[in-house]
């Protein structure tokens, strides 16, 4: 990092700005067929990424150096914060500020996008159970349906948000579902929000044949590196290839999907992801019905395959609709039990426009409109989405972790998710943390250090979404009571600088020990 001089510093700024307004003229910012709710959030996106053209690192120590605010934290206020630091750097240099912006008489700044930022997640969300501003998400089990007690549990522990999961069950279960938090809503005088996944395009194992017998007491696919499977793209050409076998020594099974013609969309060499990358593959050769897969990750001891489990394909390009047929089928049921409908496997601005349009023929221009980050596409095309669904009233994003960390690479999720929580943040929508929070808790009743070290983190996040398990109770307890801590340390990414209690009582103590 090297000193550059203030002249300098204000000429570099100058011409971020410069880039800031040229960009918004040419995207005709003031005239975005934006609906009202978002008018301002969405020129500030445009701004945001305007200033991302440029690499800050010097220009940020030398802010830094001068004890000045830095571009790093205003993601919701670019403009203003741009104008701040120009009025400062020449109020230091003693030049004449006249005709810049008074900070102090800026209409958009830290408290106002704040605030606007916590209307947007109060719309969404709703006020919340609890005295913490991070919302909690629970995904709802399918045999708690009817179950009231149960929901009463979920709700006095913390729960803000009930999360169903459309791609499992059908109508009358999650009417179940929502008759049961209806009634513990009643009981608790707790709210709780309804939100609904769509099932979108997910590929996942359908039918499972085992070739290769690993546990002769119990009938499981367990994969080893080394191993083939054969994978079909539907259960009936599995079931041909079944009643034709002439050896059982070459393949360790066969997998069907439950998605027809995937492959013939599949080439040599893509790579192929089983359950959240438990399990990972690549194609070896392609036929008409089938192709077989290399296993090339799996734990030492073998990875267990089972029905209804993921698939991914990051390098193949599947030509599939991100609303199926099925989903707008179960779209009328949603609208008319949901507060919040999640967008699954959303990847196009087209996307967006055709749930829109399907939200508003059945009349419900009100309902809650989740975009869930999940494969390369979105990621990629993230502002392109959030500025079509802005014309929509209430929106938020989700980030998948899980999937998009097979789509992007693992060790790639960290930094992907820092840049949606800052693109969010600069258009002033709100964001659910989601997968493998506290996972293990919720499975086993033990947290490891490394996911309460997670959960802290998604304190940045406006809601939280836990997954359902045996230890579910304990487990929002435990998400509650971390973020109640880290919140008053942290609001987005910018500490709060809250007094330290050890540092209390270092001066409690004798100074004279150092002497």
């Amino acid at each position: 990092m090297k000193k550059i001089t203030t002249n300098e510093l204000i000429e570099k700024i100058e011409e971020i700005r410069a880039c800031i307004i040229h960009n918004r003229e040419l995207f005709q910012t003031e005239t975005f067929p934006i609906h009202k709710n978002y008018q301002y959030a969405a020129k500030n996106l445009v701004d945001y990424l305007s200033l991302r053209t440029f690499d800050f690192r010097i220009k940020q120590a030398n802010l830094s150096f001068l004890g000045l605010s830095s571009f790093a934290n205003a993601e919701r206020y670019v403009l203003t914060n741009i104008d701040n630091i120009l009025y400062q750097l020449r109020t230091i240099q003693g030049c004449d500020v006249q005709g810049l912006l008074n900070p102090e008489k800026s209409i958009w700044n830290f408290f106002t996008t704040l605030e606007l930022l916590n209307k947007n997640t109060n719309k969404l969300f709703g006020e919340g159970n609890n005295q913490i501003g991070t919302r909690i998400m629970v995904t709802l089990p399918s045999d708690s349906a009817g179950d009231v007690k149960y929901m009463t549990d979920l709700l006095i522990s913390g729960m803000d948000i009930a999360r169903i999961n459309c791609s499992h069950d059908n109508p009358k279960i999650w009417k179940s579902l929502i008759n049961a938090i209806h009634k513990a809503e009643k009981q608790t005088g707790k709210d709780c929000k309804i939100y609904m996944d769509l099932s979108g395009p997910k590929i996942r194992s359908e039918k499972i044949h085992i070739l290769k017998k690993k546990n002769k007491k119990k009938a499981e696919l367990i994969l080893h590196i080394g191993d083939r499977i054969k994978l079909f793209s539907t259960e009936a050409e599995l079931k041909e290839a079944v009643d034709n076998i002439t050896s059982k020594k070459t393949f360790a099974g066969f997998v069907s999907m439950n998605i027809p013609n995937i492959v013939g969309s599949i080439e040599v060499g893509n790579h192929i992801w089983f359950d959240d990358g438990k399990i990972g593959g690549v194609i070896e050769e392609t036929f008409e019905k089938f192709a077989t897969v290399l296993i090339t990750k799996a734990r030492v001891k073998g990875t267990k395959l089972k029905k209804e489990k993921g698939i991914n394909l990051p390098e193949t390009q599947l030509q599939l609709p991100s609303l199926t047929e099925e989903d707008i089928s179960y779209l009328p049921f949603i609208v008319k039990h949901a507060d919040i409908v999640g967008y699954s496997f959303v990847r196009t601005a087209y996307d967006v426009k055709q749930l829109m349009q399907a939200l508003s023929e059945l009349n419900r221009l009100d309902i809650g409109l989740v975009l869930k980050i999940e494969n390369k596409d979105a990621f990629n095309n993230l502002p392109d989405l959030l500025l079509t669904a802005m014309k929509w009233s209430n929106i938020g994003v989700m980030i998948a972790r899980g999937d998009l960390a097979v789509e992007l690479g693992v060790e790639r999720i960290s930094e992907v998710q820092e840049q949606i929580l800052w693109v969010c943040e600069a258009a002033h929508v709100p964001v659910i943390w989601a997968t493998q929070i506290l996972e293990n808790l919720a499975k086993t009743g033990l947290a490891t250090r490394a996911e309460i070290t997670d959960a802290s983190m998604s304190v940045r996040a406006e809601c939280v979404m836990l997954n359902k398990g045996p230890y579910i109770m304990e487990t929002i307890s435990t998400l509650y009571n971390i973020l109640q801590r880290m919140e008053t340390h942290q609001n987005k990414k910018t500490g709060t600088l809250r007094q330290l209690s050890f540092a209390n009582n270092f001066f409690k103590l004798d100074a004279e020990r150092f002497c």
